[in-house]
């Protein structure tokens, strides 16, 4: 199963949308290092942060998982950006190129657990 980890962008309220635009290059820069560091596991970095309403981006990382085990590094990275830079983020499947949300969590949302988020993607 291919899964996804969004940084959740949309309906921000302005301080924090503010927080999101400062917190930018961090954010990439650690995805870019998760990504380059787990490129065995198939990770790939998503990171379409060009336009200028930032409702419209899409940051995160996707990767296939077969075991509830293998989300735990995500989630556990997830979790550290969220408390962090105070982000909140959405994580789902991914089938025929289409995301299909199945939990959201962070700084607002509350901290994630990989096996909640497994038994949502029913692994």
């Amino acid at each position: 199963m291919l899964v996804y980890f969004l940084v959740a962008c949309d309906r921000l309220e302005e301080k924090r949308e503010k927080k999101l635009r400062q917190s930018l290059p961090e954010l990439q820069a650690a995805l870019q290092a998760y990504a380059e560091a787990n490129t065995a596991n198939d990770v790939t970095l998503i990171n379409a942060c060009d336009s200028e309403d930032c409702a419209d981006w899409e940051l995160g990382i996707s990767q296939p998982v077969t075991k509830n085990i293998h989300l735990n590094y995500p989630v556990d990275l997830f979790n550290g950006l969220a408390k962090q830079y105070g982000i909140d983020c959405e994580v789902g499947s991914i089938e025929n190129g289409e995301r299909e949300p199945v939990s959201y969590f962070g700084a607002h949302e509350g901290k994630g657990e990989a096996f909640l988020i497994a038994e949502y993607l029913e692994l």
